[in-house]
């Protein structure tokens, strides 16, 4: 496990720097997007982190001990989808004129997808309950 650890923290620090010398030798990166990109990982670590722990603890305090990990994980995937599909649920650049532009109801998709974790998680405490018993 060590082993593993140390080659994916190693080589994840070997890309970063390739990526950000990258950026910063191309003439076509501008500044507002390095500036971009460093406000998306402050945003990250001070905000978005910190509430994903705290929301992990606040479950493990809520749920019982042999259903917390499904709940959890279910959790964690549903806040991930949240983040990504949120700007397309709101519509931002979505135009009148021009119906090719996020033609689909992304709220109604978000819920459905929702409904698929959360019976996914549903059916994991199931499971585990009945290997648990005998």
């Amino acid at each position: 496990m060590k082993t593993a650890r140390i080659t994916l923290i190693a080589s994840g620090t070997l890309v970063m720097a390739y990526a950000v010398s990258g950026a910063l030798t191309d003439k076509d990166v501008k500044f507002g997007a390095l500036l971009f990109l460093v406000g998306v990982l402050v945003f990250h670590d001070a905000l978005f982190l910190p509430l994903t722990i705290g929301a992990g603890e606040l479950l493990g305090l809520l749920v019982p001990a042999g259903l917390r990990t499904p709940v959890r994980v279910a959790g964690v995937i549903s806040l991930a989808l949240t983040v990504v599909a949120l700007p397309l649920v709101l519509g931002r650049g979505r135009v009148a004129d021009n119906p090719s532009i996020l033609p689909l109801n992304y709220g109604r998709g978000l819920l459905v997808i929702f409904a698929v974790i959360w019976v996914a998680a549903a059916v994991a405490v199931v499971v585990r309950r009945r290997r648990v018993r005998p």
